[in-house]
């Protein structure tokens, strides 16, 4: 009986010590100036441990690439796109991107030659940067363009850094992202998932674009819608290099001040709407090589969607 009583009196003193413990743990709502906590000491160290699947190349028995379009003018999309003015608390998918790619290690990668497919055996050069994000206006007294580099080089410590004075006008015109992602069933899972591969800025006013607008003038030719989509394509970053990036910064909320989601979740469950630019095929083309009319391409994107998923829903017999 004393024995019993010993052992419940210990379990009553542990859990009072656990529940005090807890409560000093616990973070609080309101930091010291009374405003909304944004806790991000913890973000850190999860950033570090990400989950991910491990998938067998022999439980692989379907897959399929498919690139798609994010239109941050999209209502669904605009915590990609907000603040555009980052502060302390908040920062918008560009400029995490940025920041990743300036200040630290996040490696960018070159496009194929003529083409927007990624090519990652291609890295781009840190002092390179500064060549690739670069906003341009048009200088009509001297008929040449002028170019804003949103990358520059600190004076004093020689490191790249990003400017401030072009900045603000940049992201506001960065817009959309083109995302290349892989949809594939796993047998051993019996599920379909789907994973982004790799993503890329898309800024139309480029060099190359404004130049020849001003030059030889806006064409809607095929060839000429082309070119013009494939010189917006920035450069690519691999999405898993640039997950612990967006697992450390809170998206901006959106009707609720408490909601706490990184963009790494808001990537994994799959929050954004999206549609579709083209897919793995035996022509390598995407929709915009080969069809101009709106409704053609509204048609094409259908007819992908529909095909996968016919794909599985023909892997089960009922």
């Amino acid at each position: 009986m004393k024995i019993r009583l010993a052992v419940i009196s210990f379990v009553i003193i542990l859990s009072a010590i656990v529940k005090v413990d807890a409560q000093e743990k616990s973070l609080p709502f309101f930091d010291k100036n009374g405003s909304v906590a944004i806790q991000t000491t913890q973000m850190n160290a999860l950033a570090d441990t990400i989950a991910t699947i491990s998938h067998r190349a022999d439980d692989i028995v379907w897959s399929r690439i498919v690139y798609r379009i994010i239109d941050l003018r999209d209502k669904q999309n605009n915590q990609l796109y907000f603040p555009v003015k980052s502060n302390n608390r908040y920062k918008s998918l560009f400029r995490v991107i940025l920041e990743a790619a300036v200040n630290d290690t996040l490696k960018a990668y070159n496009k194929m030659d003529f083409d927007i497919v990624p090519n990652f055996n291609n890295p781009i050069e840190k002092d390179s940067l500064k060549n690739y994000f670069v906003n341009c206006d048009w200088n009509p007294a001297k008929n040449t363009p002028i170019l804003n580099r949103i990358i520059k080089k600190d004076p004093l410590t020689n490191q790249n850094i990003i400017n401030t004075d072009y900045y603000e006008d940049y992201a506001s015109k960065e817009n959309k992202y083109v995302i290349q992602e892989i949809v594939f069933f796993n047998k051993h899972y019996s599920k379909m998932y789907t994973k982004i591969i790799a993503i890329a800025p898309f800024y139309v006013h480029n060099e190359t674009n404004v130049s020849l607008a001003k030059t030889v003038g806006v064409s809607r030719t095929g060839e000429a819608v082309w070119n013009f989509f494939q010189n917006s394509v920035t450069c690519w970053f691999l999405f898993d290099e640039l997950r612990p990036y967006l697992a450390k910064q809170y998206v901006i909320p959106n009707g609720n001040d408490t909601q706490r989601m990184t963009f790494d979740d808001f990537f994994a469950e799959r929050l954004y709407s999206s549609y579709i630019l083209g897919d793995s095929n035996m022509f390598n083309r995407m929709l915009l090589q080969n069809y101009i009319d709106p409704d053609k391409i509204r048609k094409e994107q259908k007819r992908i969607e529909t095909e996968m998923m016919n794909v599985e829903q023909d892997l089960w017999e009922y």
